[in-house]
């Protein structure tokens, strides 16, 4: 099964392209290189021993799409990682995040409806909670305005696709509230490869070990928490990826039970009437279920590396909040998946990425 991959070099997209790969799926990359860069196609061809389909191009671009899905033929779905994500420049510039996560996944959508591509997996966010009123959040947990333009536009892409199922357009669809991710592929292959100075923690503190940086700015000690520092779920980039190859499965089963129900209500001793299985649209958490504070990955990597961090605390970082973690029950139960790797994995896998790269 041929499956599209939108910003498929970048850190989460290569780590789920591997993972679909191996799998037995058809993996088509799409990457503009705007917060990627080619070296990660290189690292999924070493990793699977073969180079998989890529499009350089812009998801905005309605004609790129287009020509994308006329070149590929028979692309059963996709996974929608492609959209600017820095919290901070989405403060500074709120216009340029929503024409382009919002445009992006609007052609998106108009282009698989048209080429009879039914599988949507989002690529959403755990910031569409905002300051959460319960902790851990569940999926039916009360979304707050977001912190951060980068947060509307999650949740305004998840509305997109809730109304595009209302109206029947003819998408089954996934949206994975992710977590924060971490850590790399153990082959190092692949890794989270931030453009310039990094926005997420990890990559903050391997930048930071590796002398890349003169030192790690914690961003806060004075939150409602227990040393003072936010707290998140952080989950293992490669838990993460398998999560997207499991909403795969979950599509295409419940795709087929409803179609064969349809199928065995209407056949009346003749043949089975023409079927199109009903939209839907389900949200699943991802993470660990548990919430560790900058203070606890601080120490955590500097345990499991045997290295010691130069960090200083500075003043809180406008968007951030104190503290999210998940409840990923549902994962569990309608998916079969959970996470499995540990923090101290993550940051193992993470700083042996981060030496790779000398």
């Amino acid at each position: 099964m041929k499956i599209l991959v939108t910003g498929g070099a970048g850190y989460i997209g290569s780590h789920t392209a591997v993972e679909l790969a191996q799998a037995g799926y058809e993996p088509v990359l799409i990457d503009n290189f705007s917060n990627s860069r080619p070296s990660a196609v290189d690292g999924i061809a070493r990793v699977l021993g073969r180079r998989l389909p890529f499009y350089e191009g812009d998801c905005c671009d309605a004609d790129f799409m287009r020509r994308v899905f006329e070149s590929e033929k028979d692309v059963a779905g996709a996974i929608h990682f492609a959209a600017l994500k820095a919290v901070g420049e989405s403060i500074e510039k709120p216009e340029l995040y929503l024409r382009n996560n919002l445009g992006s996944l609007k052609n998106l959508m108009d282009a698989m409806e048209k080429f009879n591509a039914r599988y949507l997996v989002f690529s959403s966010s755990a910031c569409v909670y905002g300051e959460a009123d319960e902790l851990p959040v569940r999926e039916e947990t009360s979304l707050k305005r977001p912190e951060s333009p980068y947060g509307e536009t999650k949740q305004e892409c998840e509305r997109m696709i809730e109304e595009a199922v209302a109206k029947n357009r003819p998408f089954r669809a996934v949206s994975l509230r992710y977590f924060n991710p971490i850590g790399a592929h153990p082959s190092a292959h692949i890794g989270e490869l931030p453009l310039g100075i990094p926005n997420n923690l990890v990559p903050f503190v391997t930048q930071t070990a590796a002398g890349i940086l003169p030192e790690l700015v914690v961003f806060g000690n004075d939150y409602p928490t227990p040393d003072g520092t936010a707290i998140r779920d952080y989950i293992h980039v490669v838990d993460l990826a398998k999560a997207h190859v499991k909403a795969l499965e979950y599509l295409r089963t419940k795709s087929e039970k409803r179609e064969g129900k349809c199928e065995k209500a209407d056949m009346n001793g003749s043949s089975p009437v023409a079927f199109h299985p009903s939209p839907f649209h389900e949200i699943f958490n991802l993470g660990t279920g548990r919430g560790n504070s900058v203070f606890e990955v601080i120490k955590t990597f500097e345990e499991v590396n045997g290295l010691k961090l130069k960090y200083r605390v500075g003043a809180r970082r406008q968007g951030d909040i104190a503290a999210l973690y998940a409840s990923c029950d549902k994962a569990q139960r309608e998916l079969g998946w959970k996470a499995t790797l540990t923090l101290a994995e993550g940051l193992r896998d993470a700083w042996k990425w981060q030496c790779s790269l000398k």
